[in-house]
């Protein structure tokens, strides 16, 4: 079989057949795909990289331009067959997702541009947005690289935006005569979470002195099915003294990196004077209750994540006095093909140092409280509740300099959707700690911030969180199980200071006052007894458009509780009950959404993307 570039008769009989709007590169056969122009970049030219499928057949490769406001991939196709399906959506769906397509009708090969209607059905888009660059067949598979700018403003594309992308895929296992002929429902098909738009931050040097521990599963059985969540005990050393830590990496068993989903390093409270030992499943009724107090974050690792790194004069404090020695190690293993007898010994390698920076790092919990009086209605599309740290709070405790933030970890349970931050200053909104409009549960990182934030006395930081119960016949409560609910930011900061929790949750007089209410203007009764627990009021009530919409208005205007909390649970002094909600006069400015020219919008030319060797 020949290789090579194209014929000029292979180049004339494209030509004759690409529409205005449909970028066609004809090619031999599938594994017959050659450069374009030149060779295809290496991978040292994208940073970042991440398994699609479990099998590893699939790599994706990716490096970000924001001041082209584009994204370059480079997908690695180990073993093609008729072409391979690519996109975008909302929250994974393969229907009405934007995608671009490489496939074959069995003589030539053909990419382009597409999208998928709600019965899955493939449409040639009318803007080609999905820009071949190069494809190119090594030993290794085939490589095939394109872009996309950020912004299309073309209905049927996704808007690449800061926070969760859902990639999806399909690999073309026959050929097909069209575009339209595929069904992209009936594919074998995956899908793959990442944050596309990484932070271009400057990697700081480690210092000589530097130390590493391992936090690794101890040769973990990797259950046959598709989710588990593995939780093991380890501890310090005794008399382990206070360190830095400055900096963490992954360590993935080889073979594994499309099955460790993510990974998280807990300390327990200080509470407590021993942990007890345990090596299983989190969700096992096995599992010992005090591990549900080792809860402060050290080191969180999602697939896609690069190594994380302390700022310079910055260290996350661990050991010495008044720090616990146990440690909660939790593996997230994504396991779709159910394989059976795989060893793993994943986990997090972190890097100390004894020589103290400027600065203790601190952890400070944001958002709502966890407790079932904050609760979501079932069959909603999108129900939103919002925690506060108010102005007061921050002005008790902050220092007259304020604090800088530089990462962090959004987090709800399942039927979590959307999780923003925002700075409220004088009652206007001054700022964006951190958003995520596509969060899923299942991809929960600690990212960098493009550039640190700082939160000055009487700054109000207020979380609000999204949700969607449309599966759910039953209410939704906040509370610690997995079919609970919550609404969390930790945010990373620094200096460290003694506020630790700052979150808050419905006065709990007022929502009495709803469950009166409720009982009132409905035919059921629904038990307002003191001594009858907030879940089980919630539960008698009559879940319709009325009592959604009250539950809805009560959290939007009523006053709270808050929770301004030392790391020991206990409040700063001060009135902190019936608190009114921060007042926002002002809100932040739409982020800028100018489209390119038409002219921009269209390239029927592959453009060049050197190539870097190395």
């Amino acid at each position: 079989m020949a290789t090579g570039k194209l014929s000029c008769s292979s180049h004339l009989q494209i030509r004759k057949v690409v529409p205005i709007y449909f970028t066609m590169i004809g090619l031999f056969l599938a594994l017959l795909m050659v450069s374009l122009h030149g060779t295809a970049p290496v991978d040292s030219s994208f940073p970042y990289s991440v398994p699609l499928d479990p099998q590893g057949s699939l790599r994706l490769f990716w490096n970000v331009s924001y001041p082209e406001k584009v994204v370059h991939f480079q997908i690695l196709i180990k073993d093609l067959k008729f072409g391979l399906i690519f996109g975008m959506s909302d929250r994974g769906e393969f229907e009405e997702a934007d995608v671009a397509v490489l496939w074959s009708d069995g003589l030539s090969s053909f990419f382009g541009d597409a999208w998928s209607d709600k019965e899955g059905r493939l449409h040639i888009d009318s803007h080609q947005d999905y820009q071949l660059l190069s494809a190119r067949q090594t030993p290794e598979g085939l490589y095939l690289v394109f872009k996309r700018p950020f912004t299309t403003c073309d209905p049927k594309d996704y808007l690449i935006e800061e926070g969760t992308v859902h990639l999806i895929y399909a690999l073309l296992e026959k050929p097909f005569h069209s575009l339209s002929a595929i069904n992209i429902s009936t594919l074998h098909r995956g899908l793959q979470r990442v944050q596309l738009l990484k932070p271009e931050i400057r990697v700081p040097r480690l210092p000589d002195d530097v130390l590493t521990m391992d936090v690794l599963a101890p040769d973990v059985v990797i259950p046959n099915k598709e989710t588990t969540y593995w939780c093991y005990i380890t501890e310090l050393p005794q008399d382990f003294s206070k360190h830095h830590i400055v900096m963490y990496e992954p360590v993935i068993t080889k073979g594994h990196e499309a099955i460790v989903h993510h990974i998280e390093v807990f300390q327990c409270s200080e509470d407590y004077d021993t942990i007890p030992h345990y090596n299983g499943p989190c969700d096992s009724k096995m599992k010992p209750e005090r591990l549900n107090y080792c809860r402060h974050v050290l080191a969180a690792w999602a697939m896609g994540a690069k190594p994380f790194y302390y700022p310079q004069d910055v260290g996350l404090a661990f050991g010495g006095a008044r720090s616990s020695r146990f440690l909660r190690l939790e593996v997230h293993y994504h396991n779709p093909l159910q394989l059976k007898g795989l060893h793993d010994s994943s986990g997090i390698r972190l890097y100390y140092t004894p020589s103290l920076r400027k600065f203790d790092a601190g952890i400070m919990e944001l958002g709502l409280v966890y407790t079932p009086m904050m609760a979501i209605p079932p069959q909603q599309k999108s129900f939103q509740l919002t925690g506060y740290c108010t102005d007061k709070c921050t002005k008790t405790t902050l220092p007259s300099d304020g604090i800088h933030i530089f990462a962090s970890q959004l987090h709800t349970h399942l039927t979590g959707r959307t999780v923003t931050t925002i700075i409220a200053r004088d009652g206007k909104e001054v700022g964006v700690v951190n958003v995520d409009k596509h969060f899923s549960p299942h991809f929960q990182e600690i990212r960098m911030l493009k550039k640190p934030v700082q939160v000055f006395p009487g700054d109000s930081l207020i979380t609000s969180c999204s949700y969607n119960t449309e599966d759910r016949s039953q209410v939704t409560v906040g509370g610690f199980s997995i079919t609970d609910e919550m609404c969390v930011n930790y945010i990373h900061y620094y200096p460290r200071t003694e506020l630790e929790l700052c979150k808050s949750h419905v006065d709990p007089g007022y929502l009495r006052k709803y469950f009166n209410l409720v009982n009132r203007f409905s035919g059921d009764e629904v038990c307002t007894c003191p001594q009858t627990a907030v879940t089980e009021q919630f539960n008698e009530v009559p879940w319709n458009s009325f009592t959604s919409d009250v539950l809805n208005s009560l959290y939007a205007y009523s006053p709270i509780s808050m929770h301004c909390n030392r790391s020991s649970a206990v409040r700063f002094p001060g009135d902190w009950e019936r608190q009114p909600l921060p007042k926002i006069t002002q809100a932040l400015p739409l982020a800028d959404t100018t489209c390119p020219t038409p002219k921009e919008l269209v390239s029927l030319t592959p453009v060049l993307l050197e190539d870097h060797e190395g």
